[in-house]
């Protein structure tokens, strides 16, 4: 009972702290709370995020302000079809010393932050893409045969324009399964783009201002694993992942007949930590089967694809995500 209120009491305090971290980024970041509340989640389980949105939304802009409010070393990389690995890794040169010497030494290539700007990360190579997936998932990178760390905590956010095919590399199905949560980020509503036009096309910008520090956002995402889950919810996202495999026995009908092939277990890994993170957002100790409803789509969406009839008929992954969740897990809260 002592360790339950002791969470509680860390959990409490942690959710002043993002509560004020939420106000400096919507200083610049207008609006968008979802969207916001869906990046700091990801942080907040160590994950990384894919922004997807149409040009002048503002991915950069949230990112850039992001790593201000945590307090995180950024860099950002512009991927192009002419990037090579090393632009982003780093790579040995050979230097002279005085005495005539020559020795190798090491230059770390942008990887080597704490939060990384992938901005249209489709349009590098696959070559060039592949050259984050160790990062992604170990925290490290092998450069000359040598395993080199990279710096805690390590966050990718990368962005795309979902309309720009031309001169694009899709992201494998390996490397869209490294991203905790696809984040689309959607036109604002009409009073949310007034307040943007008086706060951005004045003489002076609002700015943010840091909240946490790197120690802090580890310390709340160790919190964050120490989270009691309900068996409810477990089985609620074990029941909701499983309905999305098109043999499994559990897939309905309509999963069978229009998906591929659906989420493997880090898709399960994923959505739990999220539904913990919504929770945590929020100040409560454990998380709910609403959590898991509201937070299918980011997580689950990016980790499965319809078939070719399915597509070919005009049908909607997000519908089928909407009307499994919806028979899976809200049905089971209505009951």
């Amino acid at each position: 009972m002592h360790d339950d209120d002791d969470l509680l009491n860390e959990i409490e305090s942690l959710k002043e702290k993002l509560a004020d971290a939420r106000i400096s980024v919507t200083r610049r970041f207008i609006g968008q709370e979802r969207v916001v509340d869906l990046v700091l989640s990801t942080l907040l389980c160590g994950g990384h995020g894919l922004l997807i949105g149409l040009p002048g939304l503002g991915k950069t802009r949230l990112v850039e302000t992001l790593s201000t409010v945590m307090g995180l070393a950024s860099n950002r990389v512009q991927f192009t079809p002419d990037l090579m690995p090393a632009d982003i890794l780093g790579s040995e040169v050979l230097e002279t010393g005085s005495d005539g010497s020559r020795t190798f030494k090491f230059i770390n290539g942008p990887i080597f932050c704490q939060l990384l700007m992938a901005d249209e990360i489709n349009r590098a190579s696959p070559r060039t893409q592949s050259a984050l997936l160790q990062a992604m998932q170990e925290r490290q990178v092998t450069v000359a045969g040598r395993n080199r760390l990279l710096r805690k905590p390590f966050h990718v956010l990368a962005t795309q324009n979902p309309i720009e095919q031309e001169g694009t590399y899709p992201l494998p199905e390996a490397q869209l399964d490294r991203f905790l949560v696809k984040i689309d980020v959607p036109y604002p509503d009409r009073d949310t783009e007034r307040k943007i036009l008086v706060a951005t096309t004045g003489a002076v910008e609002e700015e943010s201002y840091q909240v946490f520090a790197p120690e802090d956002l580890q310390k709340a995402q160790n919190l964050l694993r120490r989270m009691p889950v309900g068996k409810d919810v477990m089985e609620s996202v074990l029941d909701l992942v499983r309905a999305f495999r098109p043999d499994d026995e559990t897939a309905s009908s309509a999963v069978r007949k229009s998906m591929s092939w659906g989420p493997g277990p880090r898709a399960a890994q994923s959505l739990l930590m999220t539904a913990r993170a919504w929770a945590m957002l929020d100040g409560r100790l454990v998380p709910g089967r609403d959590d898991v409803a509201a937070l299918a789509q980011p997580v689950l969406a990016h980790r499965m694809a319809l078939n070719f009839s399915a597509r070919a008929h005009g049908e909607s992954l997000e519908n089928l995500i909407e009307e499994t969740v919806n028979n899976v897990v809200r049905s089971g809260i209505a009951a």
